[in-house]
């Protein structure tokens, strides 16, 4: 295969699908968009894509809860489609309200209505922070080891999972990405990050795609070039390629 289609799924409120297509062509793919209107006229468009990303935002406001409407959105148009398409090998990403919607689908593991709770500081964070790969289970991450530097802007991205969950994730080598030297949300054991049982699917709560190509790095005119978040895309490139 030459390069891999990546499907981006966005709401009403979704505003980070030109940065995540951006990302996902600098790392080799290419990209088409659909709103939920157009998903329900095409609900097979998916088994048409080599890997299928949820992409950030507020979508549908964050209204009854960050990712919970588009959620339910998805739940009607594809049923089980997504994890059908993890379980058949196809890279699945969401990103930050991505990240919430694939939790509250059920596609991630973590309690539906508590996963991702308020920041600790009780507000919305805007900030750049470095996160460590640590899953060697998930494909987006399994050959990474330089921590990537890259924004946060949620309000909802505490990982509060339950002791059991949080348990779990860890024997099982699902926490796929943690804060590394400031955890800016309260997010338990610092995760950042999960992956699903597949290895297939992972969600994160900070957004790799906008730090892709050198010049984003906010003290590029001062030399820092480092933690692209661009090879973050570029494992999940490849394992749609493979």
């Amino acid at each position: 295969m030459s390069a891999p289609h990546a499907l981006v799924l966005t709401a009403p409120g979704t505003n980070r699908h030109p940065d995540v297509m951006f990302a996902l062509q600098q790392a080799g793919a290419t990209t088409s968009s659909l709103n939920m209107h157009q998903l329900r006229q095409q609900p097979r468009a998916i088994d048409n894509a080599h890997m299928i990303v949820v992409a950030g935002g507020f979508s549908f406001a964050d209204a009854l809860g960050a990712g919970r409407i588009f959620a339910l959105e998805l739940s009607e148009i594809l049923g089980n489609s997504l994890l059908s398409a993890a379980q058949a090998g196809k890279p699945v990403i969401g990103i930050c309200n991505g990240f919430q919607t694939l939790v509250r689908l059920g596609v991630l593991p973590g309690n539906y209505r508590a996963a991702l709770g308020q920041n600790d500081v009780g507000g919305f964070q805007c900030s750049w922070i470095s996160m460590q790969p640590t899953s060697k289970r998930s494909v987006w991450t399994r050959n990474l080891s330089e921590d990537i530097y890259c924004p946060i802007a949620h309000g909802e991205g505490r990982f509060t999972g339950s002791d059991e969950t949080i348990k779990q994730l860890h024997a099982n080598d699902q926490v796929a990405l943690t804060y590394s030297g400031r955890n800016p949300n309260g997010s338990r054991d610092d995760i950042a990050g999960i992956c699903d049982e597949t290895g297939f699917v992972l969600g994160l709560m900070p957004h790799p795609e906008n730090h892709v190509v050198a010049r984003q790095h906010p003290q590029y005119h001062r030399g820092r070039t480092d933690g692209l978040g661009l090879r973050l895309f570029e494992q999940g490139v490849a394992v749609a390629r493979s």
